[in-house]
């Protein structure tokens, strides 16, 4: 039977919650397959897994109990070996390399932070009315539209497509803000690709005993940003900031979902 894998410790990592469940249903008994001084927690892999959100939160919760009592390297949702052999193969071939990500990830866990700006109503008019505070040149091609009666096709079209650029500018420009403002209290940033509705979708990696400064600086910035609407999810495991490894055997470990950022 194919081997789902959640995740890779140490081996020294204390023992798993007894009665642990992970994917599948009945959900799979969790187990541990030890191999060059590092541990993966694994369960068999059920047939058809599909990314739903109950298995998507049965694989988080995996990483989330595992990683209360140490650090955890997650695999993304969807790992799957062809059996317990090929997952102690690829331990004992990788073994340096997950160790040392160990390391440097022992003490530290990931905080998601996405903005964008409230939708409502009166969102368009409100970006409208922002960027042509901030542009002279807009506002001279909206009053010379004005005083034409509205002005031409050609011109309403371009008025339209320069206020839609100057949004996206600004909302750079917001991205950018928030990530430096957060960047001092955090170990390590990762960019997230691009999140639809979103104009910033950031992970950063931030010491356990720094969480509560980290949140802190999420509240000034709420503050002093009161355009966006900012959130964040975390603690989570450290999905963000696991660096590949050498190439994997081909029929081995099957990436598949991110579960950790949603």
């Amino acid at each position: 039977m194919s081997t789902y894998i959640y995740g890779i410790v140490a081996d020294a990592h204390p023992s798993l919650p007894e009665g642990l469940g992970g994917v599948g249903d009945p959900p799979g008994e969790v187990r541990i397959l030890e191999e060059s001084g590092l541990a993966a927690v694994v369960s068999d892999a059920p047939e058809g897994l599909r990314p739903k959100r109950k298995e998507l939160l049965a694989h988080q919760h995996v990483l989330s109990e595992v990683g209360a009592a140490g650090c955890v390297l997650p695999m993304r949702f969807g790992s799957v070996a062809t059996d317990d052999k090929a997952v102690t193969d690829v331990l004992a071939e990788r073994a340096e390399h997950y160790k040392e990500r160990l390391r440097e990830l022992d003490g530290r866990v990931e905080y998601n932070v996405k903005a964008r700006r409230p939708r409502t109503r009166t969102t368009p008019n409100a970006r409208r009315h922002r960027v042509m505070a901030d542009s002279p040149e807009l506002r001279a091609l909206m009053e010379a539209n004005r005083q034409a009666d509205g002005g031409s096709y050609e011109s309403k079209i371009q008025l339209g497509e320069m206020v839609a650029t100057a949004v996206k500018g600004q909302e750079a420009q917001d991205a950018t803000a928030l990530e430096r403002a957060l960047e001092p209290t955090a170990h390590a940033v990762s960019v997230g690709p691009e999140s639809t509705g979103w104009l910033a979708n950031v992970s950063y990696l931030v010491d356990r005993e720094a969480a509560q400064e980290f949140l802190t600086a999420v509240d000034r910035v709420r503050e002093e940003m009161p355009h966006l609407e900012v959130r964040v999810n975390g603690p989570l495991p450290p999905y963000s900031f696991v660096e590949p490894g050498p190439s994997e055997p081909a029929g081995t470990m099957a990436g598949g979902t991110d579960a950790g950022s949603g």
